[in-house]
């Protein structure tokens, strides 16, 4: 679940975060207050939408950002990580692009090249 700036009032467009209360990795129940907000006319601490664990804090403490704006992602409890992320981590080190020999290899009487292609 996405955290991001709600309108904090009419004129409002942009705010400036103050400092974060939770740190990433930390528990959260609904409407804990997760980040101090200040501005022209305001402060206020901005709530957890939703309980879960803060995966991600995505703007840092003192930035100016605009209504709308994704903060933070919480993730439910329990819940598994992103597929690209569980696939990643599944995968060992050899079989990443980047790892791949760049010339030629042979191995018990085949060669292969960088590619997953065998010649």
């Amino acid at each position: 679940m996405e955290v991001r700036l709600p309108e904090l009032g009419e004129s409002i467009v942009e705010a400036t975060l103050g400092k974060w209360l939770v740190k990433e990795g930390d528990r959260v129940e609904q409407d804990q207050p997760l980040v101090e907000v200040t501005t022209d006319k305001a402060d206020a601490e901005l709530p957890a939408p939703a309980a879960g664990v803060v995966e991600k804090i995505l703007v840092a403490e003192g930035a100016v950002v605009r209504v709308g704006t994704v903060l933070a992602r919480i993730a439910e409890a329990g819940a598994r990580p992103a597929p690209e992320a569980r696939a990643e981590r599944a995968r060992p080190a050899w079989w990443r692009r980047s790892s791949w020999p760049k010339e030629p290899w042979c191995a018990w009487g085949r060669c292969w090249r960088a590619s997953p292609r065998r010649e």
